[in-house]
């Protein structure tokens, strides 16, 4: 993971630009990822721990209705999520992250392995749901961790 961190700051270098993640299942571990790059302090903004929907609110204005309408694990709550973190932040591009790790609290629409990522580019959220990572929380976790990267390096603007 740590290349693939490296190959997200080597991107963000040459176009001068600086990241911050809005994160719920990962709990932050995204940030983690960036930060063990020496040198993420140039293109490493800051990092949201939204876990509670309260926080998604308070700290990245997540709407409450619609919250209460879709569910955190949404389509419309991470891309207010990736939209958040752009706007507090100094940072170009957003990474957001709500899904559902396990082993429990999944359901029929949503099961354990369903998450959500947005990528919002000053502002503009691109989103998508890359239901079903297998294997235990620890496992869905890290595949999402690397999905939200890769997907970074693909939203990147060129």
């Amino acid at each position: 993971m740590l290349n693939l961190a490296d190959q997200v700051g080597k991107e963000l270098m040459a176009r001068g630009a600086k990241l911050a993640t809005a994160e719920s299942c990962t709990g932050g571990w995204v940030a983690k990822a960036v930060t063990e790059v020496p040198g993420s302090s140039a293109w490493f903004d800051c990092g949201f721990v939204s876990y509670s929907n309260t926080a998604k609110q308070r700290m990245l204005g997540v709407d409450p209705q619609v919250l209460e309408q879709s569910g955190a694990v949404s389509e419309a709550v991470v891309a207010q999520m990736a939209e958040g973190a752009v706007a507090n932040s100094d940072a170009h591009i957003a990474v957001a992250i709500s899904g559902v790790a396990g082993p429990t609290g999944g359901s029929d629409e949503k099961p354990v392995g369903t998450v959500w990522f947005a990528w919002a580019i000053q502002g503009h959220p691109t989103v998508t749901c890359l239901s079903y990572f297998n294997g235990d929380r620890t496992s869905v976790r890290e595949q999402a961790v690397e999905q939200a990267l890769e997907g970074v390096l693909a939203y990147i603007p060129k």
